[in-house]
């Protein structure tokens, strides 16, 4: 048997000339071709050495994900505590030391999908930073409004019922209490709760069960819509989101994650009107700064949600969802395009102005997707 053995070895070294790199002894690169003299190619870049194992494989999967050989730990210091000079180190030449910005943005969008999967919807165990506000959580407001909004219904039936019929009085009162019901319906559906008022509908056109109402009034507004295929579409989401709000907020988050590379086009245009007078920069160079910064927010959004499932205090990472923000888009814009501190000062307020539009707009995109698909 070891007679055999060693038989096949030899009969493999001589037939198949590959045999010594794939020992890591020099040879041709088993990617290319190319001879190699070192321990990588120097065409293609690919190691001399392969492996063919379990752990290998394991570790190509942390090294194409992750870049743990060290790109990780090089990029995610200087993007956080100093994103400028990470820009510009980038833009300058310095690449390969770092992750490029897109496979940080689209890593970054990875994680978010895999975190909010496991943990679910983001601070809902949170007060919703009421500890900064003052204010209680979401669902606990709406329950305090709907119930100052019953009292205001209760009181104004009351009057009404004391007006004589016919008065002026008592028809304003109607279209008060016609309005406050309208608004109880709107506090139930926000909620995912039953309309109380369903005779009343939303105030939108709408009855209880979401469909249009064609009356006098709104007949006029939508039979223009009625007439093309995009109007009949478009009134056939406004019923559906209507009927079936958790629908749509699936949608939402669904076209977020696919469509999130939809914010760097957006932001692109403001960021260059953010900076505009400065000479010697260019849309790629914006592009850069645009990627990694959207990608940080993703990543610091990411944390403080995690943190906030854990049960950590709204105060540590409120302040930080708040207020770093700010700081990190104050310090990338003052190193990346080497402003002075008053300028920087100046044109971060701009950008935080232009960071609303580019999220507004955004949103409504994906409000878009959510009704039209």
């Amino acid at each position: 048997m070891g007679t055999a053995v060693e038989g096949g070895l030899i009969a493999k070294a001589l037939e198949d000339e590959r045999f010594p790199m794939a020992q890591g002894k020099g040879g041709n690169c088993l990617n290319c071709g190319a001879v190699v003299t070192s321990s990588y190619c120097a065409d293609c870049g690919q190691p001399l050495h392969v492996h063919r194992s379990i752990a290998a494989f394991w570790h190509d999967i942390l090294h194409g994900v992750l870049h743990f050989e060290g790109k990780l730990w090089r990029t995610l210091p200087l993007l956080m505590w100093k994103p400028g000079h990470l820009t510009r180190r980038y833009i300058h030449g310095e690449r390969a030391k770092f992750i490029s910005p897109m496979a940080l943005f689209l890593f970054s969008v990875f994680t978010m999908f895999a975190v909010f999967s496991f943990i679910g919807t983001p601070f809902t165990g949170a007060s919703d930073l009421g500890g900064l506000s003052g204010a209680g959580s979401f669902p606990e407001t709406v329950a305090i409004e709907s119930n100052e909004l019953e009292e205001k219904i209760q009181a104004a039936e009351t009057e009404l019922a004391a007006q004589p019929e016919g008065s002026p009085a008592a028809a304003t009162l109607r279209e008060n209490i016609l309005d406050l019901k309208r608004g109880r319906n709107v506090m139930a559906s926000m909620t995912l709760n039953e309309m109380p008022y369903p005779e009343v509908g939303l105030g939108d056109g709408s009855d209880a069960s979401g469909n249009i109402i064609q009356t006098d009034d709104n007949f006029q507004n939508w039979k223009g819509w009625e007439q093309s295929a995009f109007g009949r579409k478009l009134l056939a989401g406004i019923n559906q989101a209507n009927k079936d709000p958790s629908l749509l907020i699936y949608k939402l988050k669904a076209n977020g994650y696919k469509f999130a590379w939809l914010l760097i086009p957006i932001s692109l245009p403001f960021v260059w009107l953010a900076t505009i007078g400065r000479r010697g920069y260019h849309f790629y160079d914006h592009a850069v700064f645009t990627t990694y910064s959207i990608s940080f927010m993703s990543l610091l959004f990411i944390s403080c949600a995690i943190l906030a499932a854990l049960g950590v205090s709204v105060a540590v990472w409120g302040w930080a969802l708040l207020i770093y923000p700010i700081f990190h888009m104050y310090r990338q814009l003052r190193h990346a395009y080497q402003m002075s501190r008053p300028e920087a000062l100046i044109r971060v307020t701009f950008l935080l102005t232009f960071t609303v539009i580019s999220l507004t707009l955004f949103f409504v995109i994906l409000l878009a997707l959510g009704i039209l698909g």
